[in-house]
């Protein structure tokens, strides 16, 4: 089906302040426009538009055999997008709550990640699976999880996560258009965070890190949910006279580590914040990787601000559980002595 033709009144302007779930929303709009080969599908993805409404009127305009509503069978969506992707679609698959994936993990681990090793590179999976992911929404069981560290763990996936709309926008471009098979995060407690989008900048590469905000006392790591926390620590940290260097991760597997690691031999301190349990993650990969580059840079130990090590707690709870300002800023006062 041919891609819509918008008229003038409907044409983006070259810059607009928007939402990081409506920058996920243009993004796909815009690849779907851009390469007839890319599919939407998922649970309640096309006449509902989604539970968080991310594909919201693509199905009204590209049609039902672009934006597919599937079965509650995670396990058979992420199978059907393999075949999919072997016949040259590019699948982009919605997985509705991030507790929804395991469902689907051994499609995934098993066929998704080894399919272009087990074919000599025969076989390129041009596939995105789309996870809400994180708390903060007061949702029930299942609805809150931090599984990134699963799929950065496994080889033959790539692993992003976008904190902001304009990331939001160009990362979800980018991983359409790229070979690999990528699971793409997205906080969901940020959907409704603006911020300006200028169309014509030009976008950072899909895997690398990005220094928010510079500082020179210590450094601080974040990606997805959690990089807001971290800028917001940042400015009250300003207000005591301690300047932090933020930076966002974006890219989880692999990770581009080279900023972390120029901003630790300046600042001797580095603080890694995440949502995910703090045992075997990602953050333990950070802080093993420092450790290992800028050993004789550090003045004080790595420290993480991470949840804790127990199943996502009940709603009421999830604040005690979640890395907040006050967290963050304690571990920045820990790792400076102060």
């Amino acid at each position: 089906m041919a891609a819509p033709v918008m008229d003038k009144s409907e044409q983006k302007a070259s810059t607009q302040t928007i939402t990081l779930g409506k920058a996920l929303n243009m993004g796909l709009r815009a690849a779907m426009e851009a390469d007839p080969k890319v599919i939407i599908m998922g649970e309640d993805v096309g006449k509902l538009g989604g539970v968080f409404r991310i594909t919201d009127g693509l199905q009204k305009d590209f049609g039902e055999q672009r934006v597919l509503d599937t079965p509650l069978a995670e396990s058979g969506i992420i199978g059907t997008a393999v075949g999919l992707a072997i016949r040259g679609f590019r699948p982009v698959c919605e997985i509705q709550f991030d507790g929804f994936v395991f469902p689907a993990f051994d499609q995934i681990v098993s066929q998704v990640a080894k399919l272009r090793y087990r074919s000599q590179g025969k076989i390129n999976l041009p596939l995105v699976i789309r996870i809400p992911f994180g708390g903060g929404i007061g949702a029930v069981e299942h609805h809150s999880e931090s599984p990134e560290s699963y799929f950065a763990h496994t080889a033959g996936l790539k692993v992003v996560s976008c904190s902001n709309p304009v990331d939001a926008y160009w990362m979800i471009q980018q991983a359409i258009q790229c070979d690999d098979p990528v699971v793409f995060f997205e906080p969901k407690r940020r959907y409704y965070e603006k911020a300006e989008l200028d169309f014509d900048a030009s976008p950072a590469p899909l895997f690398s890190s990005r220094v928010l905000r510079r500082g020179t006392h210590a450094t601080v790591v974040a990606y997805g949910p959690t990089v807001k926390t971290c800028l917001e620590s940042a400015a009250a940290a300003a207000e005591e006279g301690k300047e932090l260097e933020v930076i966002d991760l974006r890219g989880l597997s692999p990770m581009d580590l080279g900023p972390v690691f120029e901003s630790v031999r300046r600042t001797g301190h580095l603080v890694v914040a995440a949502e995910s349990p703090s045992e075997a993650s990602l953050s333990s990969e950070i802080a093993a990787r420092v450790q290992e580059e800028c050993f004789y840079s550090l003045e004080a130990p790595v420290l993480r601000v991470t949840g804790f090590d127990t199943p996502y707690p009940p709603s009421k709870l999830e604040e005690e559980f979640l890395p907040d300002l006050d967290r963050v800023l304690h571990a920045v006062d820990r790792s400076l002595g102060w």
